[in-house]
């Protein structure tokens, strides 16, 4: 029995995960990077500082870090694109790589974004996309609201092209930016989808769409406006979530028209939202993770790491 280990660290949470070559099954750790109240995130020196303090008692949680090893995958860069940098990846980086050293052992380094369509093919039973043709993937989160067209390759696994993009803010800077304006704690997804389960209202969104990209920015400036009219807080989160899934859903919609009918695999913490999720499931050949896999994790760099090695 040999196990393969995953790390992440983005600039939300500190992740780990353990993938048994075995029964390819998956044990993960993680735990957000904790923020002030009223906070919009992190600087990247606070990012740093609380994955070093964090990740010792992750490891140590997992339970199998220890002779049975045999590789290490991790995320090392948002994106796999030039001049794609993140101080905080630097901490997994280092950690794998004495990992790595000290048991004579593989580092298989990737970026953080091929480790989030990994995670979510892996949670969808669809691994199988990687030895098939080109497909369709979405990566939303705090940093990216990104279409991708994704191409199986031997060495690289995957490669990656950005074929669409939010020109201003992402979906996920804009859920947080209205979570906090109405009281949440940062990152507020999860608080923001149960805030608009209240909400009896149906909203009819013209999303701002320019080819395959989008402009974000509007919706802030109109939930500003719903909140200044004192319309109920939940009609508010509905509105932002309404917005967030009727823009992905008009980017998928221009892909498909692009590439074809090919599958779309939706990635990302935003993408972990039941709300959106459910706008979106039926409109195309959708495949999406489970939340556990589609928020910020390690399992994709894991499975990233397992294939280079063969196993997958």
């Amino acid at each position: 029995m040999s196990k393969i280990l995953g790390i992440d660290t983005s600039n939300y949470t500190t992740s780990c995960a353990l993938f048994d070559t075995d029964t390819f099954n998956i044990i993960q750790a993680k735990k957000l990077l904790p923020v002030k109240s009223n906070e919009l995130g992190l600087r990247q020196s606070d990012a740093v500082f609380h994955h070093i303090k964090q990740f010792p008692d992750l490891i140590s949680s997992l339970n199998g870090i220890d002779k049975d090893l045999i590789a290490v995958g991790v995320s090392t860069k948002p994106r796999w694109v030039e001049k794609s940098y993140m101080p905080c990846f630097l901490v997994g980086e280092t950690i794998a790589q004495s990992i790595a050293v000290s048991s004579g052992i593989d580092v298989f380094r990737t970026s953080h974004q091929v480790g989030h369509i990994l995670a979510a093919l892996y949670s969808a039973n669809k691994l199988s996309f990687l030895h098939g043709d080109k497909f369709l993937a979405f990566h939303v989160s705090g940093g990216t609201t990104d279409c991708l067209l994704c191409t199986p390759d031997e060495k690289e696994v995957l490669k990656v092209k950005e074929v669409g993009t939010s020109l201003d803010l992402k979906a996920g800077q804009a859920i947080d930016r209205v979570g906090v304006m109405l009281g949440l704690q940062f990152p507020c997804g999860k608080e923001l989808e149960i805030l608009a389960e209240g909400s009896k209202k149906e909203f009819i969104v013209k999303p701002t769409l320019k080819g395959n990209d989008c402009c974000i920015s509007g919706l802030e400036n109109k939930c500003k406006k719903m909140l200044i009219d004192k319309e109920d807080y939940a009609d508010i989160a509905k509105y932002c979530l309404t917005y967030i899934a009727q823009t992905v859903d008009g980017m998928a919609r221009e892909a498909v028209e692009n590439y074809g009918d090919i599958p779309i695999i939706f990635a990302g913490g935003v993408m972990s939202n039941k709300y959106i999720k459910s706008r979106l499931e039926n409109n195309f050949k959708s495949f999406f993770a489970k939340p556990e896999f589609s928020c910020d994790n390690a399992c994709g760099t894991a499975i990233f790491a397992a294939i280079r090695k063969g196993i997958l």
